[in-house]
């Protein structure tokens, strides 16, 4: 019988694994130093433990609301110091592709041992070692309070894209002791975890720290000003009752305290100005130097190979959820763009109103979400995509799968529907309606196609499908290749054609 446990030596430290499946799994390993002493502040190196740590268990999360959407374990342990990673990985006996994971929740929530997040599949299935990572957020990992910096406190801006990079770095420190190849990793995530990989491909300080990119469903465009995250940073102390001058107590207070503001200014944001977020990443001119996609377009972005994409029905689920992170009706949408065309002085009224125009189905609802689904994701998709394979291969997708329960419930191929495709995981949301009217057997099939073509491309730098289905050509601005992911696969050139060539390529988003 072969042992249960296996315990591996990195430079830290020993960490005990344990057998999951054909593979094993090491959890809760500290990638930085605990972080309560460093609260809006960059992380610091884990400092090297005693003994054997064990593995057993994820670690803290991020502090955010126990009521999340996203439904949180109720073992789960919420805490500041939530810097942890996990792996998952064949034994250690040679160098395996890296598949590093950053979970979604627009910067405000998740972790990343959610169910759907097990790597047991991947790591099974295509060979490669699977690490996924807890990072800062809400106030504590994407509020910036740098204009609140004295003499004697410093803020820093961007402290959650700060300890993805950190993470990054350990992956690069340590990952060989698990049988992972520190010179192979594919960096890939959804939702705002595809906008901070959208963002780091842009950040100097991340480049060399991983070697490709799956970006899921990115919205690479919403990315701020200073000048805005200091209005937004002075909102939040008034949520408080704190003056400026008393900025520095934020060092003190409660994490409970600090997430319940987060939550006012997180439901408020969004509402006062649709389609805007409370907190995401910042240009601070310091860790990210550009607006990323306005870096994509100037030849800035790091020479690797991508793969982005998003869903063709985003914005359902946010319509389903009653959510007001993206504007679902024509009321929203208006304000969206009215308040666009104030931020924007080099933007014409004209040039917003021909694109309202080319939405018939405006005011309905059905007009509203897809010009939502175009300002929010698939026009930066396709800005990112036409200026990075402009100097490296780029591949672009549409996930249009959807069971009969979803297009019943009128979701469809909603945002972040792809997720258990990519990681083999159905039913991960307790009694989960996904298949009751059925379609299993063809969301296994389509899962199957996605995990080898994302596996080839971490293997092999190109996301070919390992049993001779469809090719997937690279996206070229001559032909702009596409691959459409549904029950049967199929490429079509420019199939958003239309759409984009209203929109343009003048990036659109509030600064």
């Amino acid at each position: 019988m072969e042992d249960d446990t296996l315990t591996v030596a990195c430079k830290y430290g020993e960490v005990r694994g344990y057998r999951d499946g054909d593979v094993y799994a090491w959890k809760g390993i500290p990638y930085a130093a605990p972080t309560g002493s460093r609260r809006f502040r960059s992380p610091l190196p884990p400092e090297p433990w005693d003994g054997v740590l064990d593995g057993a268990r994820f670690g803290p999360i991020a502090p955010q609301s126990r009521q999340s959407p996203i439904g949180i374990d109720p073992e789960m342990t919420l805490s500041e110091d939530c810097l942890s990673l996990n792996i998952w990985a064949p034994p250690p006996d040679g160098r395996r592709p890296v598949m590093v994971w950053i979970h979604g929740g627009a910067y405000i929530l998740g972790y990343s041992g959610q169910k759907i997040y097990d790597g047991r599949i991947l790591c099974e299935s295509g060979d490669v070692v699977v690490v996924t990572i807890n990072y800062r957020l809400g106030a504590l990992g994407f509020l910036d309070l740098s204009s609140f910096s004295t003499s004697e406190v410093t803020f820093e801006s961007n402290v959650g894209l700060r300890d993805q990079i950190a993470a990054l770095e350990w992956v690069r420190d340590c990952i060989a002791d698990f049988g992972g190849d520190p010179d192979c990793v594919t960096l890939f995530g959804e939702s705002s975890g595809a906008g901070s990989i959208t963002t780091l491909m842009t950040v100097p300080k991340a480049e060399g720290l991983f070697h490709r990119a799956i970006a899921q469903s990115p919205p690479a465009t919403s990315v701020y000003g200073s000048e805005r995250a200091a209005t937004v940073a002075q909102r939040f102390l008034e949520i408080l009752d704190l003056p400026p001058s008393r900025a520095a107590e934020l060092l003190t207070m409660s994490t409970d305290r600090l997430v319940e503001a987060s939550e006012v200014l997180v439901a408020e944001t969004p509402t006062k100005v649709p389609g805007t977020l409370a907190m995401a990443p910042v240009v601070d001119r310091d860790l990210v130097p550009k607006y990323p996609v306005a870096a994509f377009q100037k030849g800035l972005s790091h020479r690797i190979p991508l793969i982005i994409g998003s869903n063709k029905d985003e914005p359902s689920i946010f319509r389903f959820m009653k959510s007001p992170l993206m504007p679902v009706n024509d009321t929203a949408v208006q304000a969206m763009f009215a308040a666009l065309a104030d931020d924007r002085t080099d933007l014409p009224p004209e040039r917003l109103a021909e694109i309202v125009a080319a939405y018939p189905d405006l005011p309905k609802a059905a007009g509203a979400m897809a010009l939502s689904r175009d300002a929010g994701f698939r026009m930066p998709v396709l800005w990112v995509a036409e200026a990075h394979s402009a100097h490296s291969p780029t591949w672009v997708y549409r996930f249009d799968h959807a069971t009969p329960m979803l297009k019943a419930a009128r979701i469809g191929a909603g945002h972040a529907t792809e997720l258990p495709y990519v990681f083999g995981h159905f039913g991960t949301l307790g009694r989960d309606p996904t298949f009751w009217l059925g379609g299993r057997k063809a969301a296994g099939e389509v899962s199957g196609r996605v995990q080898r073509r994302w596996l080839a491309f971490a293997h092999h730098g190109v996301p070919a499908a390992l049993d001779g289905s469809k090719h997937w050509l690279q996206y070229e601005v001559e032909e702009r290749s596409t691959l459409l992911i549904d029950s049967t696969d199929r490429v079509e050139s420019d199939p958003d054609g239309e759409m984009r060539r209203v929109w343009g390529s003048q990036v659109m988003a509030f600064t």
